[in-house]
């Protein structure tokens, strides 16, 4: 990692400790607090405190009334908060432009990603988990490229290695924004992340160096918002241990000529260990940083894959 700056995400202000619930309660999660908070700055938001229900209140759920999903009272269906939620939603994209994350939380009506429930105006009706919250889903209306995701799903180590590693590609981004985009600039950050890119399969690597190759040649504001575009939903995607193979050997190739045939092979079967899933990631990992500060090489020096983030979140050691 480059640079220890700290990085803003969003949060849903009950993760933190807050106690903004529906029952006055909280659900802090100690991994956000007692782990990304070294490495990041909060913005703590309750949607639903924010439009002005009260602390306790009544809860709400999402109800499917026609062809719309509305956010309702749970036991007074006249208390509709939808209008409100999403208005909320889209002036928080706004105010939020500049953070880089966001951590949501699940089931939530108002905040919840993916798989929250939805009912019906049918009594006995068994709910269905197709919704996203309220707030949610209109704040990623107006800013689809931030990366979200729900606390429960970080205790799945791939899934948190992969929003981790979205969250600091997209603060790149951001910084290269801010220092101004210019062709040469989009075509290094592309350069630096392409073993990234790699990790996710061969289709995205050539479809965003296609892209890329037409720096120059056309509107660079029209050329960055279509390659970011596209990075941020390739990312979405987290790399397989096949992929992350497939990675390693491509790095291994800049230094086949130098290894000696007991290096060579020492490493190799590190990379098979850890493909049949015998060894984490870190392991080739490290070895390959090895190589590496013994044989320096420019261009593989400049590759983000091999540090996306701070070591010390350890996330390549449990996938």
């Amino acid at each position: 990692m480059k640079t220890q700056e700290r990085i803003k995400i969003g949060i849903s202000a009950c993760l933190l400790g807050h106690e903004v619930r529906f029952d006055s309660g909280h659900k802090r999660a100690e991994y956000v607090t007692d782990q990304l908070a070294e490495y990041f700055d909060f913005a703590p938001v309750c949607p639903e405190v924010a439009i002005g229900m009260s602390t306790p209140r009544q809860p709400i759920r999402l109800v499917a009334v026609g062809t719309e999903i509305r956010a309702r009272g749970s036991r007074d269906a006249s208390l509709d908060v939808t209008d409100a939620l999403a208005d909320f939603g889209r002036k928080m994209a706004v105010k939020l432009a500049d953070i880089s994350g966001y951590i949501v939380k699940k089931d939530s009506p108002s905040c919840g990603l993916e798989r929250v429930k939805v009912y019906t105006e049918r009594p006995n009706t068994p709910a269905q988990r197709t919704g996203t919250g309220a707030y949610t889903r209109a704040f990623l209306a107006s800013n689809p490229l931030i990366p979200v995701e729900e606390e429960g799903r970080l205790n799945d180590p791939v899934l948190r290695e992969n929003f981790i590693e979205r969250v600091f590609t997209y603060h790149r981004w951001q910084k290269l924004q801010r220092d101004g985009l210019t062709p040469a600039r989009l075509v290094q950050f592309h350069t630096e992340h392409k073993y990234i890119v790699m990790s996710r399969g061969k289709d995205a690597y050539v479809e965003l160096g296609r892209m890329i190759a037409q720096a120059g040649l056309c509107d660079p504001g029209e050329l960055a918002a279509r390659y970011i575009a596209q990075l941020m939903l390739v990312l979405q995607t987290p790399a397989s241990r096949k992929r992350h193979t497939n990675v390693l050997m491509h790095l291994m190739g800049y230094f086949k000529t130098q290894l000696s045939g007991a290096d060579k092979s020492e490493l190799l079967k590190l990379i098979d260990e850890y493909r049949v899933g015998r060894l984490p990631l870190i392991l080739p990992l490290t070895m390959l940083r090895h190589y590496l500060r013994r044989f320096p090489n420019a261009y593989v020096l400049g590759q983000r894959y091999l540090e996306p983030y701070p070591d010390a979140l350890m996330l390549r050691n449990a996938i």
